[in-house]
């Protein structure tokens, strides 16, 4: 018999609906409501003009289950499309993050170094403590806050993915 885990996908899903109260709460509805879980969730405003709004979901899940997500998230009534980025082709994905590490001596220099490998910029400073900002993939964000918790990790605030099709198409 084959492993269930073993099917498990990681989707990017792009969904263009109509910014107004309750929408995003019917999305996140849908997840709740039949256990899908959210990796990442960020909306934002992309349409003043038409009053639309963007959701970016990451989720995961098997063939089958990301196929029902995708399903009833085009059922929903504010929703006008539904774009999974993960099978239509390159798509640039992109996060940011605000970590905040406290450090004397050694730990501080080693944390300004990773953080220049990483092109991780300090945006705020103190004696004690820095404030680095940093955009990229997920796996990169995790790897430098990963590098920095021996060296003070005090703590980390992220955005969540973004993410949006390669090309002159438009969404």
């Amino acid at each position: 018999m084959a492993d269930p885990v073993a099917n498990i996908e990681r989707h990017t899903i792009a969904v263009l609906v109509d910014n107004e109260p309750g929408v995003l709460a019917r999305v996140i509805g849908l997840f709740s409501g039949r256990g899908y879980n959210i990796e990442s969730l960020t909306v934002a405003e992309v349409d003043r003009v038409n009053s639309l709004s963007r959701i970016t979901v990451v989720t995961s899940g098997t063939p089958m289950i990301i196929v029902q997500i995708k399903a009833q998230l085009s059922r929903l009534v504010p929703v006008h499309k539904v774009h999974d980025l993960s099978d239509e082709g390159p798509f640039v994905e992109r996060e940011m993050a605000l970590i905040k590490v406290a450090g004397r001596g050694e730990a501080r220099i080693e944390s300004l170094r990773l953080a220049d490998i990483f092109r991780a910029r300090v945006v705020d400073a103190t004696t004690e403590s820095f404030v680095f900002e940093m955009t990229g993939a997920s796996d990169k964000l995790n790897a430098f806050i990963a590098l920095m918790d021996p060296l003070g990790l005090v703590e980390v605030s992220r955005t969540g993915t973004v993410a949006i099709a390669r090309g002159p198409g438009r969404f």
